[in-house]
């Protein structure tokens, strides 16, 4: 009981803002943990997302964007496309883990969504400013980032999966 409470009000939107800093990272995690059985979607419409060759394509697309964030024509996080493409794959997160929970998908979809809007604000504000105050690049702060997003989509995956 207490892994489901905190998979519902801690894993699920740290995933959602997981995905406002690194859009493909927490996908990226969930499959593997998918594919691996830790997270069961047998039987679930998000089945999908335990087929290996979806885990290696968000590996992949997951390592490009890293690459990506540290290029100077990278579109901001806060333009209207990206934010809405970290909105859908927020939620989507969100739905495929109360899935994999035997909940409500709609309700872990909104979580994610909240999650995605606070880690894409939050993420760009925090990020601005440490670059700012310490005078320095924005890249060696964009590696810390990236640590950050794979550590922290790891850890709520590996609450979720108890």
């Amino acid at each position: 009981m207490a892994i489901a409470v905190l998979s519902w009000i801690i894993a699920i939107p740290l995933l959602g803002a997981v995905t406002g800093l690194r859009s493909m990272t927490p996908m990226a995690v969930l499959c593997w943990f998918a594919y691996l059985g830790h997270l069961p979607l047998d039987g679930t419409w998000a089945a999908w997302t335990a087929k290996l060759p979806v885990a290696i394509v968000f590996t992949v697309l997951a390592a490009a964007e890293y690459i990506g964030d540290k290029l100077p024509k990278m579109p901001n996080r806060t333009s209207p496309v990206t934010l809405i493409t970290r909105l859908i794959l927020g939620g989507l997160i969100g739905a495929i883990v109360a899935a994999g929970l035997d909940g409500p998908g709609f309700e872990g979809g909104i979580l994610g969504v909240a999650g995605a809007l606070i880690g894409t604000f939050g993420g760009f504000l925090i990020r601005r400013e440490i670059v700012l105050q310490r005078g320095s690049k924005d890249w060696p702060v964009a590696l810390l980032e990236d640590a950050i997003a794979l550590g922290c989509a790891v850890l709520a995956m590996g609450v979720v999966t108890g």
